[in-house]
């Protein structure tokens, strides 16, 4: 994944997986009835040929610029003539460098974004208001979002900035590990043994011992520590509230008593060689790392435990999970997870809601977005999407492209040798468990407008003391934080919360 906020990448650069997006389309022209199109009333209508500019994350794929004309054709027969024009940037640099154009008023019309990415997109103006464009030209997706009310979640200030996803799921963590290298040393847990932060650390100095010169983990103690906690995190510079407060108390991290364990238990992974030391710099994709073979350890998720596929580059490599703390709550994913978003500079926005409104009702259209070119980018056996001969996920020349789950629709997703049979509907099972719980505040939109300068301050102390504290690279861990809680309080961490707490309150106020 991106690197995104410095919040958010201790986290995103800790889970092995990929995962994400959102809405849809389908054309529409000035009717009073969504989905009907008079074809005169197009032709005279009709507006010269232009080019959607997209970005999305991770690597291009060799068919991409392929598919996509066949994309363009294959609009263009439906009456939206439009080329595409989709670009990549590199998961690690991906969130900064949107931010970047943004602030220097770059054209394009759309783009993939989540979670606290978004929110500082959204923030800072960056994208176009949808609350007039959608329901004129998007009608099937404005009827879709009105139905599951997840809106609001893309929703600042009255303005909706953002068409969120529609996959119902929970990325609680699980530890997971190189089965066919552990077995080879002799180490062989039970299965789901590996449940506390107790025994994931002697797990990792099993490995340690038995591969000293292999590279073995980028995960920090935190995590772990986060859902023994039970911790909500606002992703929002780092705050958050715990599960079970119904006050719903806005708290910082650093601030809490699991904090320093976590410090205490990231240093002894750090002096063990355990905890690589490069995981700081934040500049390498743990995801790739993991899938070729680089990693003996990582945390994912329930998708990617359960996954057919884990997408290792090499068939040999074997993986075995572990649920870690199954007994406590942790929050489904929200729907801002994965969000497709209008650029506010967009030459085109209404072109880009008849192209994802579009999407939204054909079939057709979201299989070739999606999985590419029948015979050159996947085959089609029965209804089960699978890789052409010689293929598969890491050397994909289009399927599973970064990004792609903003345009994913339940109602078209087939099957694949990643996600096998009715997968996502046990992913929305397994979400709807008793301690997997929907968020209080899920769809929360918190504005820093009154603090901007007060959480710059925030991350840059993060940055200077609590990133070093986080990694366990600290002599004195204890002194560390003692002065780091310090500085964040000098800083006007009382005025911070004091904001968030109010637009926390005012949020369950309306939605309780």
């Amino acid at each position: 994944m991106p690197s995104i906020h410095p919040w958010k990448v201790r986290i995103l650069a800790l889970v092995c997986v990929t995962m994400i997006v959102i809405p849809a389309g389908y054309f529409f022209s000035k009717t009073s009835s969504p989905g009907r199109v008079d074809s005169e009333e197009w032709m005279q209508d009709a507006k010269p040929e232009v080019t959607l500019k997209m970005y999305f994350g991770g690597e291009k794929k060799a068919a991409t610029d392929e598919v996509w004309r066949e994309v363009s054709q294959y609009v263009k027969s439906k009456g939206l003539n439009v080329n595409f024009s989709v670009n990549f940037i590199p998961w690690t640099d991906y969130s900064s460098k949107l931010l970047v154009m943004a602030a220097a008023g770059d054209r394009w019309d759309m783009n993939f974004d989540s979670d606290t990415s978004f929110r500082q997109m959204a923030a800072r103006g960056s994208y176009l208001p949808l609350n007039t464009l959608l329901p004129e030209y998007a009608p099937h997706l404005n009827e879709r979002y009105k139905s599951d009310g997840t809106l609001l979640s893309t929703t600042l200030d009255g303005e909706i900035l953002g068409l969120p996803w529609a996959i119902k799921m929970n990325q609680r963590p699980y530890a997971v590990w190189r089965a066919d290298l552990a077995e080879l040393a002799g180490i062989a847990p039970p299965m789901n043994s590996i449940q506390t932060v107790e025994e994931v650390d002697t797990l990792l100095h099993q490995l340690k011992e038995a591969y000293p010169d292999r590279k073995l983990s980028l995960v920090t103690a935190l995590p772990f520590y986060m859902v023994r906690e039970e911790w909500l995190d606002l992703e929002f510079h780092g705050l958050g509230c715990y599960i079970g407060d119904p006050e719903m108390k806005v708290r910082a991290i650093e601030q809490q008593p699991f904090y320093l364990e976590a410090a205490l238990m990231s240093k002894r992974w750090n002096q063990a060689g355990i905890l690589n030391p490069d995981s700081i710099l934040g500049l390498e994709d743990s995801a790739n790392h993991w899938r070729s073979g680089k990693l003996l350890f990582t945390i994912t998720s329930h998708e990617w435990a359960y996954a057919a596929d884990p997408g290792f580059i090499d068939s040999a490599y074997r993986q075995q999970v572990s649920l870690l703390y199954p007994e406590k709550r942790q929050v489904n994913r929200r729907p801002t997870s994965n969000v497709i978003a209008i650029n506010r500079n967009s030459e085109h926005p209404d072109l880009a809601l008849r192209f994802l409104d579009l999407l939204e009702t054909d079939r057709a259209l979201f299989d070739l977005v999606i999985y590419g070119m029948e015979g050159k980018t996947y085959k089609l056996e029965g209804d089960t999407v699978r890789y052409p001969d010689n293929l598969n996920f890491s050397t994909s020349n289009y399927m599973d492209w970064g990004g792609q789950w903003g345009f994913w629709k339940p109602q078209f997703l087939r099957p694949t040798e990643t996600y096998p049979g009715d997968f996502w509907n046990k992913e929305a099972t397994f979400a709807e468990l008793p301690q997997n719980v929907d968020s209080p505040l899920g769809g929360l939109m918190l504005s820093d407008y009154k603090i901007g300068k007060a959480l710059e301050r925030r991350d840059e102390l993060y940055e200077d003391l609590g990133k070093a504290i986080e990694y366990g690279m600290e002599g004195n861990i204890s002194d560390a934080i003692a002065k780091y809680r310090q500085r964040q309080m000098d800083n006007g961490l009382e005025t911070i919360i004091a904001e968030v707490q109010r637009q926390v309150d005012q949020y369950l106020l309306f939605n309780r």
